[in-house]
């Protein structure tokens, strides 16, 4: 009875895996319809390639950090229970590397791509663990402090600040030391709009992608059929839907505020997901909403941060916002479950927030001042398609 218990919660979660897995190609089609046509056929290859330098990093290293455990032993060893510990960390591999996918579509356009490759390496085998680590695995103590001291450990049950917020501060850090794309903004300071989506229906099509994958997501976190839950799913469509309508509101029916709109819901539903009630899930990816628009506007109208896909409204503060809204709305008082602390929940969320921030300066700037980071604004000019991968111009018209 117990192997075959085993053999459901390995298909259980590898279909998660699966579903996760897939989301990354959400996250190249929503950046390849954000960049220029010059710069698609990059964004495909980095996305991809992305994924494979940190499958290596958190194969070797990253979960090691993370959990202790490694899988240099033999493979019957490996293979107790089903194997059931090796598609966890296939499972957990998606989601670390979504990490380096988030950060390519705040650098897109202008970072020079083995040097990109190396940050994730770092980040995934070495920083994004360390955090994870922490709340997922009870390392070093904190979350033992917390309960302590405030009744309850950090809650993150899907990764809103885990994954996402550590995604987006990082890519803040990043963006940051690289700078604007050339002419993204006149000499007033004042965007240039010579900069548009190349295709809305590609940016569609990578928001529906990465909308379906994330109730894989969030749904089988709980990584074994005996825990699966419900009210996840009905909390992530409520999400979904809360930040689909704030941002067709507050964003005036700007298609590309609409198509992330529910991207940004489910950012902030991750963490207290197995915790709210539908209706506070709903109020958390309406806020969600609003906050991406709001933050994506003042980044590139008044504060001219060029984060070429809004990876830093989107994940960084809808992640921290979620990471917060767990302790707000998964409380029994406002009809959730209970189990939270508010205090501690802020607490996490900005550590994650610090550990993200300064790690991310720490990775690029390190990277920045031994290879640098940006093209030359010749390749800029030209494009990563013709400057990295060698496409010929003829090619690149022909998109």
């Amino acid at each position: 009875m117990e192997a075959l218990k085993s053999g459901a919660d390995v298909l259980f979660i590898l279909l998660g895996a699966i579903m996760v897995l897939a989301m990354h190609s959400g996250f190249a089609f929503l950046e390849v319809g954000t960049v220029r046509k010059k710069n698609q056929i990059n964004a495909l290859v980095k996305i991809i390639s992305d994924f494979a330098v940190s499958t290596l990093a958190y194969f070797f290293l990253g979960y090691l950090v993370a959990y202790g455990t490694g899988f240099l032993d033999s493979a019957s060893a490996l293979n107790i229970n089903n194997g059931y510990e090796m598609v966890k960390f296939f499972f957990l591999l998606t989601f670390a590397a979504a990490i380096p996918a988030i950060i390519s579509g705040g650098i897109a356009e202008r970072a020079r791509f083995y040097p990109q490759l190396t940050a994730s390496l770092i980040i995934v085998g070495l920083l994004y663990p360390f955090y994870e680590g922490i709340v997922w695995n009870n390392n070093y103590g904190i979350q033992g402090w917390l309960k302590a001291t405030f009744g309850a450990g950090f809650h993150d049950f899907a990764g809103s600040v885990v994954v996402h917020a550590m995604g987006g501060w990082i890519a803040l850090a990043a963006v940051l030391l690289l700078g604007a794309r050339k002419g993204r903004f006149r000499k007033d300071g004042t965007p240039n709009p010579s900069h548009p989506p190349s295709s809305v229906p590609f940016l569609a099509l990578g928001a529906w992608v990465l909308t379906v994958g994330w109730f894989g997501f969030n749904v089988m976190s709980a990584q074994t059929l005996e825990s699966v839950s419900g009210l996840v799913a009905l909390n992530s469509l409520m999400a979904m839907v809360g930040g689909i309508l704030a941002s067709l509101f507050i964003g005036r029916n700007d298609p590309g505020f609409v198509h992330n709109g529910p991207l940004a819901g489910l950012v902030a539903v991750c963490a207290g997901s197995d915790l709210m009630h539908p209706v506070g899930a709903l109020i958390t990816g309406a806020v969600a909403g609003g906050l991406f628009v709001w933050a994506f506007t003042w980044c590139h109208n008044k504060w001219q941060i060029d984060d070429v896909l809004g990876v830093w409204p989107l994940h960084g503060l809808c992640g921290a916002w979620g990471g917060i809204a767990a302790g707000i709305f998964g409380s029994t008082a406002l009809g959730g479950l209970g189990g939270v602390s508010f205090l501690a929940q802020l607490i996490g969320t900005l550590g994650g927030v610090v550990i993200a921030l300064a790690g991310g300066f720490a990775v690029y700037g390190l990277i920045r001042a031994m290879v640098g980071l940006r093209l030359s604004e010749e390749e800029e000019f030209m494009g990563a398609d013709l400057a990295i991968h060698k496409i010929s111009a003829e090619s690149v018209e022909e998109l």
